[in-house]
């Protein structure tokens, strides 16, 4: 006989800030587990999707999908293993932001910051996108398309009106990200962020007391975290960064090899 799954018996696996997030899941899991009901999803990023998959286990089939290919943000149905799927049902709607190109410039920065000031949660839009000549897309929940056309006028002090468009049009888009190498004394957070960015040790305890750092997608806070394979670190003014190995040299330091998207400075 299949038991109700306690979140409780999650959290040890999980940082104690994510334990919101383990609780919302396993009562997702649940409504399956004992309701027959499919399970779509907000907009998750990849530490989220990482947690809900766990929570799953082998227990359904879980099918994710952002708006693209490779999308970083996705939405995930969860289904028995006999229900077929289809992109129509992540429920997912692309907009296009229309704005006189030759005259004004618009960034992410500025577009998410307008996403995020509108009084929705930031898991009801997924990616924003951009072909690097001035063209930006997002992707939202189907049933906010309207919600998002008619609340969004101005990105910065550029007027701008909101399209939806079908699949045929969505961006392609270019990965900028380059892979890199650097050296640190330990895998603890402040030293590797030191290690990537050159910033002094002093500079990254301030930018720590000052919420600019985030590993995987949350504040970091505490100095003497310790790094591994996998993580992604958002560090504020210099990008993002996503560990891919860790090698201890002959000399005892480790060696981290990384793949960096820099922030965009314009």
């Amino acid at each position: 006989m299949i038991e109700k799954r306690q979140a409780s018996s999650f959290y040890q696996h999980f940082d104690i800030k994510e334990k919101p997030i383990v609780d919302r899941y396993v009562g997702f899991f649940n409504r399956f587990l004992f309701q027959n009901e499919p399970i779509l999803t907000d907009f998750l990023n990849p530490r989220e999707e990482y947690i809900f998959k766990e929570i799953v286990g082998g227990y359904g089939q879980v099918y994710e999908y952002g708006g693209y290919d490779k999308a970083e943000k996705k939405r995930l149905f969860l289904c028995d293993w006999t229900t077929p799927y289809s992109v129509q049902d992540f429920e997912i709607v692309c907009l296009e932001i229309e704005y006189n190109q030759k005259w004004d410039t618009i960034t992410h920065s500025q577009i998410l910051g307008v996403l995020t000031n509108l009084g929705v949660e930031i898991n009801t839009f997924g990616d924003i996108i951009s072909d690097g000549e001035g063209k930006w897309q997002f992707f939202v929940k189907k049933e906010l398309t309207n919600f998002f056309a008619e609340q969004i006028t101005k990105i910065g002090r550029t007027k701008v009106k909101i399209k939806k468009i079908d699949s045929q049009h969505i961006l392609q888009v270019k990965d900028d990200s380059q892979e890199k190498e650097a050296i640190s004394v330990s895998m603890r957070l402040d030293t590797v962020v030191s290690a990537v960015t050159n910033l002094s040790r002093s500079q990254v305890k301030t930018a720590l007391a000052n919420n600019n750092i985030k590993l995987n997608w949350h504040d970091a806070v505490e100095s003497h975290i310790i790094i591994n394979i996998g993580d992604v670190l958002s560090i504020q003014h210099f990008g993002r960064i996503k560990i891919l190995d860790i090698i201890a040299t002959k000399k005892g330091k480790m060696k981290i090899i990384y793949k960096i998207w820099q922030s965009k400075k314009r």
